[in-house]
């Protein structure tokens, strides 16, 4: 499949499950990635994603990420969920894991202007693992208290 061909939103939500495996479905006229027990996301600020992307990539655990204004969005897989103390401490911080059930729109397109206003930093590959949220979440914590001595 083409991407400089893809013209409607359908089109983008076969282009996402044929090339990347993604289970997308189209809502509200956009291509919605669900929130399951397979898929998890992690919202960061900008600043600490670019760090912890960089963290990540030295550690060859690197993944898909969108990029949105004020934050980014690392995709991830779900392998444990944080307890109510580490929560409290990456609401502080700004640090956002939707729960599932909820979704993260992607973009129709893959350059940097979208409509929706997001786009793929690194974007998915259909044979690369995702990363351990646990992964994402304590090296967003490393690298925050690098920072913040």
């Amino acid at each position: 499949m083409n991407a400089d061909k893809l013209r409607t939103v359908e089109d983008w939500v076969s282009y996402y499950r044929h090339e990347f495996g993604l289970p997308v479905s189209e809502r509200g006229g956009f291509v919605m990635l669900p929130v399951t027990a397979q898929i998890g996301v992690v919202h960061l600020p900008v600043a600490r994603a670019e760090m912890v992307r960089g963290a990540l990539q030295q550690q060859r655990r690197g993944g898909p990420m969108l990029a949105r204004q004020i934050r980014w969005s690392f995709l991830a897989e779900p392998d444990s969920r944080p307890g109510e103390q580490v929560m409290a401490v990456l609401n502080r911080l700004d640090i956002g894991i939707p729960a599932i059930g909820s979704a993260v729109m992607l973009p129709t397109g893959l350059g940097r202007w979208t409509r929706e206003g997001c786009h793929w930093v690194t974007p998915p590959a259909r044979d690369s693992k995702l990363p351990p949220l646990s992964a994402i979440i304590t090296t967003a914590l490393a690298v925050g208290a690098e920072g913040e001595d």
